[in-house]
């Protein structure tokens, strides 16, 4: 099975929504995928929860799959969506200096996209 992580750093929301389909396509074809936000896109986690934003229902679809497996400590914290993150429940990972650490994907065997 293909194992796939998305790094995903891109806070605009329409480059977002490309993470979100683009993981839940991979997991319909039977990869094994995780997606992790980094950087800008932790902002997203609190924009997103808004039900009148657009991609929405993109997002909780994304949620509810367990998909997102990753969230920068550091970046939703500068962002200010680290208290969003916890109350949705996502997963917080800080291991190197704060970030998820890029390694801990490729030590497992997946291949990392980055967007």
């Amino acid at each position: 099975m293909k194992k796939v992580v998305i790094f995903a750093f891109d806070g605009e929301p329409s480059c977002f929504a490309h993470v979100m389909i683009n993981a839940l396509d991979l997991k319909q074809r039977g990869c094994e995928v995780e997606v992790v936000l980094e950087g800008a896109s932790t902002r997203l986690v609190k924009e997103l929860a808004d039900p009148a934003k657009p991609f929405h229902k993109l997002f909780v679809q994304l949620k509810e799959s367990g998909l997102i497996t990753a969230v920068c400590r550091a970046c939703a914290n500068q962002m200010g969506a680290l208290k969003a993150a916890e109350e949705q429940g996502l997963p917080i990972v800080g291991d190197l200096f704060g970030h998820p650490p890029i390694g801990a994907w490729l030590d497992r065997g997946f291949e990392v996209i980055t967007m």
